[in-house]
């Protein structure tokens, strides 16, 4: 496959005043976003990146899920599309760049071929899939989910929020449910451009990352039910006390996760107290473990560890637990050839660049279930994420989309 030339770049300027324009939707209270999965803000946004795709010359499909697909077209029609993109809604407290970089990186990318007269034989789509986070409704990933068939439309369309809103009747009142059916697009290939979201390539001063796996994920979600009573007057062998409860299980989660070294983590990270009051011992408790693992045999171990620790807990203080898994996937391994393309991309634009494996979900890793998938990343200062205080550099970005660049043109193949 021909491949462009080493002096070719996306234009780094114009790709970072995207993404401070679009940072102005959705503002946070310290400087990040609050740009949350079908709030009147992520319409906003949506309606944006919708008028810079239309300026580009691209064609805009929506599916049911809501997510935007926006298509310059090869010169050859019949053959499918490369794909490209990632998410813009955010955390409650999120940052700019986490999937708006991918997103505004495809959208640099079909800006850069329009600039240089380029043609490549086939498609090339501009995708912001619907919902990556799940911080507003859960799970995470959900639209590529639903795409790639681990996920059921009716279903997720049913599931509410903290104040009992419905996604699906969300999706339609900000406007952006489609009509095309999800999952029926043909996909050549799919990148996806993000920041680390850890600290690895900033610690090692390294340009680009080259990610070949995916970290399996469980979110597991633990009641315990005890009983309320005075913290001033019940004996502590009297205690049945779903607040100490939580605290083991927290220590837990930790131990069990030290012992899956180097790559395995937990963590909980939500949790509710009931009836959280200073004088009243905790008689409910809701709280999520989250564990990860680029190996399914290590996390299925750290799964039944927990379940067995959470049992023996529960026993020994005379609570009652339920756990309902609320979102999995098994660890992903990328397409050899895309993650080549990225690779060679890099090495022939001068990046210093190394494997790695992402701690954090992505939709990279549902799509490449249906079609070769790799995924590109830039550091990030700190490797901090969801926090608003997130923060990368515009040469960081800038070679990221470089690197973006180069591995879908080539994949798309060149025309002339």
């Amino acid at each position: 496959m021909a491949a462009p030339g080493e002096n070719l770049r996306i234009n780094s300027d114009r790709l970072w005043d995207s993404i401070m324009e679009m940072a102005k939707i959705g503002p946070g209270i310290a400087g990040g976003n609050n740009r949350q999965t079908v709030t009147d803000e992520d319409g906003e946004g949506r309606h944006l990146f919708k008028r810079w795709c239309d300026a580009a010359g691209l064609e805009m499909g929506v599916d049911e899920m809501g997510t935007m697909f926006a298509r310059r077209e090869g010169t050859d029609p019949s053959l499918p599309p490369v794909y490209v993109g990632s998410h813009l809604d955010t955390q409650p407290t999120g940052g700019k760049y986490d999937g708006v970089l991918g997103v505004l990186g495809g959208l640099e990318v079909v800006r850069s071929l329009n600039d240089l007269g380029i043609k490549t034989k086939h498609p090339i789509v501009v995708t912001n899939w619907t919902n990556e986070e799940g911080a507003r409704f859960a799970p995470a990933m959900m639209a590529s989910g639903v795409f790639a068939g681990v996920l059921d439309q009716a279903d997720v369309y049913g599931h509410v929020d903290k104040q009992g809103k419905k996604f699906g009747e969300e999706l339609e009142r900000i406007g952006w449910k489609g009509t095309e059916k999800v999952g029926d697009r043909k996909i050549h290939a799919f990148f996806e451009l993000h920041i680390e979201q850890g600290p690895i390539l900033e610690d090692e001063g390294i340009d680009i990352g080259v990610v070949t796996h995916g970290q399996g994920l469980k979110w597991l979600q633990v009641t315990l039910t005890g009983k309320e009573a005075h913290t001033g007057s019940t004996p502590m062998p009297k205690r049945r006390n779903a607040g100490l409860g939580m605290a083991r299980v927290i220590e837990l989660v930790h131990e069990i996760a030290m012992d899956y070294q180097p790559d395995a983590v937990g963590a909980v990270g939500h949790m509710e107290v009931f009836p959280n009051s200073r004088n009243i011992i905790a008689g409910r408790t809701v709280f999520t473990i989250d564990i990860r693992s680029p190996e399914k045999e290590v996390l299925d171990a750290m799964d039944g560890r927990i379940r067995e620790g959470i049992d023996t807990i529960c026993e020994a203080l005379d609570i009652r637990y339920e756990i309902e898994q609320v979102g999995a996937f098994d660890p992903v391994t990328f397409d050899a050839g895309c993650v080549k393309a990225i690779r060679d991309a890099a090495e022939r634009l001068g990046y210093s660049h190394r494997n790695i494996v992402s701690g954090a979900g992505h939709d990279a890793c549902w799509i490449n279930r249906v079609a070769p998938t790799a995924m590109v990343m830039c550091p990030c200062v700190d490797g901090l994420s969801h926090n608003e205080a997130e923060e990368i550099t515009k040469e960081w970005a800038s070679a990221g989309a470089d690197v973006l660049f180069h591995a879908v043109v080539e994949t798309a193949e060149i025309v002339g």
